[in-house]
């Protein structure tokens, strides 16, 4: 990809404005992205600064068979510079964006928020944590 990925593309009728979405766990899996998404994305690596990862148990049995996991992971606030979450950052349309709603479970809330990149993308997060 060329270009700021969190910069909104050029209008054209028909195409709807993408969204930045910083991904670290169970979305860069191909079978989530296509049973969320209907196709694979495409990213670039990025981190989360001023977070960590904590284990997450999900009883979601849909969430469970689609990720083919029991644990997922999930950031946790810490505001400590030297903390980081590496990941993907992958451009998503808002009907993609509320797809991935449906998909997380409740202990996730998704945030705006600058990446160490310098550029600012949608992360889901501790619920009760965020910048």
């Amino acid at each position: 990809m060329v270009g700021d990925i969190a910069a909104s593309p050029a209008r054209r009728p028909g195409v709807s404005e993408e969204v930045a979405l910083f991904s670290y766990g169970t979305l860069q899996l191909p079978a989530v992205q296509r049973a969320t998404y209907g196709r694979l994305l495409e990213g670039q690596a990025d981190a989360l600064p001023g977070y960590r990862l904590q284990p997450l148990e999900i009883s979601d049995l849909e969430v469970v068979r689609l990720s083919g996991k029991a644990v997922h992971s999930i950031a946790v606030a810490t505001d400590d510079v030297a903390d980081r979450v590496a990941g993907m950052v992958f451009r998503l349309s808002q009907a993609e964006l509320d797809a991935t709603d449906a998909y997380e479970v409740d202990a996730y809330g998704r945030v705006e928020t600058r990446l160490e990149s310098g550029r600012t993308a949608w992360v889901y997060v501790g619920a009760a944590t965020g910048p």
